[in-house]
């Protein structure tokens, strides 16, 4: 009996949709921008898809700190604590503080289902900012 249900699940899992999970970002000027995002995928690699206007000049190699968010307090509890190479990369943003993160270094889980990130504006991109102008 147990396999006939573990067939019967397997059946039913390959026919329904995964679940998507929201990721909300905020720009500088205060815009925020709510995406659809799969688990497994980095918050950079989302918001790239989106057409968030975001650097990320290393394609999210963790090695150029040009993906710099600020995540509020009440999610940082919810994300893997940062390495040392992503702490390296950090302290050589003047701005960042205990907040700051890489967005290349957040993969999305179930627990980060509607996390809020707000973009830096030491990470738009120059197109964004000379348009802008």
């Amino acid at each position: 009996m147990l396999n006939d249900v573990e067939t019967l699940g397997s059946a039913a899992s390959e026919t329904e949709e995964v679940p998507l999970l929201s990721l909300h970002v905020q720009l500088p000027g205060g815009d925020v921008h709510k995406i659809e995002a799969a688990a497994g995928f980095n918050a950079m690699e989302l918001m790239r898809a989106a057409g968030i206007p975001i650097k990320a000049e290393c394609g999210g190699a963790g090695v150029c700190a040009t993906c710099h968010v600020r995540v509020p307090d009440h999610w940082s509890d919810r994300l893997d604590t940062p390495d040392d190479d992503e702490h390296g990369k950090l302290d050589e943003i003047p701005s960042a503080n205990d907040n700051s993160r890489l967005c290349c270094q957040i993969r999305m889980t179930d627990a980060l289902d509607g996390l809020h990130l707000e973009l830096q504006a030491d990470s738009l991109s120059h197109h964004h900012l000379d348009a802008a102008e």
